[in-house]
């Protein structure tokens, strides 16, 4: 079978959440859950979702936020949480996500597609090495 790439649907919550858990390392907010999942199936919330799906079984997820900037006309995508089951690893999953986004924001004429990745993280940096143009920034953070 295939991997079909859609969006997510409110029946996909008890599949999506071990994806979510895991996206976070195991710790939950549930109140930050709530309010993710709401506004993921919020027509009118800047933040939305895909999932890749087999037979039914949900594989992975990419969450994306839609917002506009001071630098582009178009509104501009952040790609904020890609997350693939460990055990479907290694099986393209992650760029059919990727690159199933970058389609839908080329045919939305997004003015561009962007995210970060953990330097760390072995996997993510060798996935976006050959999808996008790495920049010389450095992300600082005030919390609030």
């Amino acid at each position: 079978m295939s991997i079909a790439i859609r969006p997510i649907q409110s029946s996909d919550y008890e599949q999506w959440l071990p994806l979510w858990d895991g996206n976070n390392m195991g710790t939950r907010d549930d109140a930050v859950t709530a309010q993710t999942w709401a506004r993921l199936n919020d027509e009118n919330a800047p933040v939305c979702g895909l999932v890749a799906e087999e037979e039914g079984v949900i594989l992975g997820l990419v969450h994306y936020i839609l917002h506009p900037t001071t630098g582009a006309l178009n509104d501009v995508c952040y790609m904020q949480d890609v997350y693939v089951d460990p055990s479907q690893r290694k099986g393209g999953i992650a760029k059919k996500l990727v690159t199933h986004l970058s389609a839908i924001g080329a045919q939305k004429g997004w003015a561009r597609l962007y995210w970060l990745a953990d330097a760390d993280n072995a996997a993510a940096q060798a996935l976006y090495k050959n999808i996008g143009v790495k920049l010389n920034f450095t992300l600082h953070i005030l919390p609030l």
